[in-house]
């Protein structure tokens, strides 16, 4: 199939296809004689598989070796889990940070009166130099 029926049937936009064999995450496809690109089922497997490995968060580099993985039938399933279970320590790491943001601004946003008077406990938390900005 070509590159739009690999997309059509993978759910990958084009562009990423492409990008997706540039890096090597995907094999090189076959050409025909005028140069167009031809995808076997196969490949749009692949490509299926990265889809849902990137709707999971799955970096690159780990997808990488999840297809190596998923593709070595002799594979020991403890390197997959080992993968899975370092991504939900960055993830819940990642919520854990992004809560703490969410809970500051709750804090700020219930400091400031909102009206028509112009200080703002939000803007001069913002302008202070805090423990977290890096020196100028």
């Amino acid at each position: 199939m070509n590159i739009g029926e690999a997309a059509k049937a993978s759910g990958v936009n084009a562009k990423l296809i492409r990008y997706y064999e540039s890096i090597g995450l995907i094999p090189e496809a076959g050409r025909t004689a005028s140069g167009y690109r031809v995808y076997t089922a196969q490949e749009v497997n692949i490509l299926r598989f990265v889809k849902r490995a990137r709707s999971l968060g799955f970096s690159i580099e780990r997808i990488q070796m999840l297809v190596g993985l998923w593709r070595d039938k002799h594979r020991a399933s403890a390197e997959v889990k080992r993968i899975a279970l370092e991504h939900i320590d960055e993830l819940e790491a990642k919520i854990a940070e992004l809560q703490g943001m969410a809970d500051t601004l709750r804090e700020l946003a219930a400091t400031c009166h909102g009206d028509d008077r112009p200080d703002c406990p939000i803007l001069k938390d913002l302008e202070s130099p805090g423990c977290c900005r890096e020196a100028v």
